[in-house]
């Protein structure tokens, strides 16, 4: 018996090691389907280029480097990256006393910091939004309701 429990314990440490590789890998995958990655560019393009009608602003204007970089709002308040958004949304927002989405929250930024028309639910500008806003967080570990980076 005592010859067995050392080669179980190495077993386990293996299938563990074996299991994190794997989860890793996958998680650190890039978009390879081509019909989802031509939505990932659409929803760049209207993050770098579309005013939704506002005051000017696109959403690159606060979220530099298409959301990789911490930015600034309009008022000059410091904000994190959009890196690691798709994994803490949703989140619970005190100041609204709810909990928010990440479509919600890309609707408040549009018809806020943007004084823009927000998109619709469910509409294919708000679908590829969140898919770009997405791709940011890929291999990002889930942190509902964590903080952004």
């Amino acid at each position: 018996m005592k010859t067995i429990r050392p080669l179980l314990q190495e077993s386990r440490v293996f299938v563990l090691a074996t299991s994190l590789c794997l989860a890793v890998s996958v998680l650190a995958a890039p978009v390879t389907d081509p019909q989802l990655e031509k939505v990932v560019q659409q929803g760049k393009e209207l993050f770098t280029h579309n005013t939704f009608n506002g005051n000017g602003r696109v959403c690159q204007t606060c979220h530099l480097s298409g959301g990789l970089a911490p930015g600034k709002l309009p008022d000059g308040k410091a904000i994190p990256s959009l890196a690691n958004a798709a994994a803490v949304f949703p989140l619970f927002k005190p100041r609204q006393g709810k909990v928010v989405t990440l479509p919600d929250q890309i609707r408040n930024c549009v018809g806020g910091a943007l004084e823009g028309q927000a998109p619709a639910y469910g509409s294919d500008e708000l679908n590829a939004l969140v898919v770009y806003v997405t791709s940011l967080s890929q291999g990002k570990a889930i942190d509902m309701g964590g903080k952004p980076q």
